[in-house]
């Protein structure tokens, strides 16, 4: 293929090459007609020799060129010269997904953005009749970083039932990302490319695609007898209701799956306010959690002045004796002058009763006294 750098296909002229996959090469291309660059997808020339290529080619590349909407990327043309075929789209100077997920785990927000934007693809193109059949991070490109553009529709269906492909034993698709149906050589239909979103979501979550082996048909084999490693033991900072829609996306049988890519973004952004939510409550508990109370049964002492030993608090018990003690004794002082008055009184009126009664007796005795 780099042969073609410098040559002409149609009215594009070969600049460099921008990328090779397993099933074409990608090329920058000048069209003078309009003066802008387009990609060139170049498949190999062995399919050009397959019986029913060239039908499924053209036919494929109709169906895809009718594709319009802001998260597909655009096709502008195609065609076939000798032994090549191509198909000219759009070009974007930019990374894909798999080069934005390295190695690390991808912030839970971004994640679910990406999916969103890449399931209102999917879903419109299932409403064309259009399976993917090879959704994976490499054919998501990321214009300006945070637009994905889904490139690569229909060219699975164009190589479908190539010798050389069937000689394989893996099929059309990529095994890291391919639905047990897929891998099987089932019918597919549109949950086999939620199943593949399903396998990006799990690989911007953990960093790493869920099933790894020497051969891609090992692969294969692990997509449809092996459980889900789950993606919490990969990364603890999944939270669990985002872990449940990776499950479920990634449901062995279709009918167990989402049945939309729109639905499945829905559950997926659910499930990130939901966690949102979680440690926003979490966060005001711990703000709001009152201190202890004190022991009821004690009453704290003042502060100590500098210097002073330490006392120990007293017990209600004891404070409430002596504000007992203290209030009778204030009652005591402002009764006691009363009490002295009434008294000297009484004193006095049994003084002058007495006085009386001796007065009385005296005046007796001397009346009764002789003369």
């Amino acid at each position: 293929m780099q042969d073609l750098i410098g040559q002409t296909l149609g009215q594009y002229r070969i600049v460099e090459q921008l990328g090779k996959g397993g099933m074409a090469t990608v090329f920058k291309a000048y069209q003078p007609s309009l003066d802008r660059y387009v990609a060139i997808k170049v498949l190999p020339p062995y399919f050009a020799h397959e019986e029913g290529f060239s039908e499924r080619f053209v036919r494929e590349a109709r169906a895809i060129a009718r594709l319009d909407h802001p998260h597909i990327l655009p096709i502008y043309d195609y065609g076939q010269e000798g032994e090549i075929s191509y198909i000219v789209m759009k070009y974007v100077d930019a990374g894909t997904l798999k080069d934005a997920i390295g190695d690390e785990p991808m912030e839970l927000e971004r994640a679910a953005d990406i999916i969103s934007q890449v399931a209102e693809a999917l879903d419109y193109a299932h409403a064309q009749g259009v399976i993917h059949r090879d959704v994976k991070p490499a054919n998501v490109l990321m214009d300006r970083g945070e637009w994905a553009l889904l490139t690569d529709f229909g060219l699975a269906k164009m190589v479908e039932g190539s010798q050389r492909l069937t000689a394989s034993g893996v099929g059309v698709g990529t095994p890291a990302y391919m639905a047990p149906e897929q891998g099987q050589g089932r019918p597919v239909d549109a949950r086999a490319d939620i199943y593949s979103l399903g396998i990006v979501l799990y690989e911007m979550l953990t960093g790493r695609v869920p099933y790894e082996a020497e051969t891609p048909l090992a692969v294969v084999l692990k997509h449809v007898t092996e459980p889900l490693p789950l993606p919490r033991l990969v990364n603890p900072s999944i939270p669990e209701p985002v872990e449940l829609v990776i499950l479920k996306a990634l449901a062995k049988e279709p009918d167990d799956r989402y049945q939309s890519a729109g639905e499945m973004a829905e559950a997926l952004q659910q499930a990130v306010e939901a966690t949102h939510e979680m440690a926003e409550a979490q966060a005001w508990a711990a703000v709001t959690e009152l201190e202890p109370l004190p022991d009821v049964g004690v009453i704290a002492a003042p502060p100590e002045a500098a210097g002073e030993s330490e006392v120990s608090p007293p017990i209600v018990g004891e404070v409430v004796e002596e504000e007992a003690e203290r209030t009778a004794a204030e009652a005591e002082r402002h009764v006691s002058p009363l009490v002295y008055v009434f008294g000297a009184l009484i004193l006095l009126l049994r003084i002058g009763a007495g006085a009386w009664w001796l007065w009385g007796r005296g005046g007796e005795q001397v009346a009764e006294t002789p003369t």
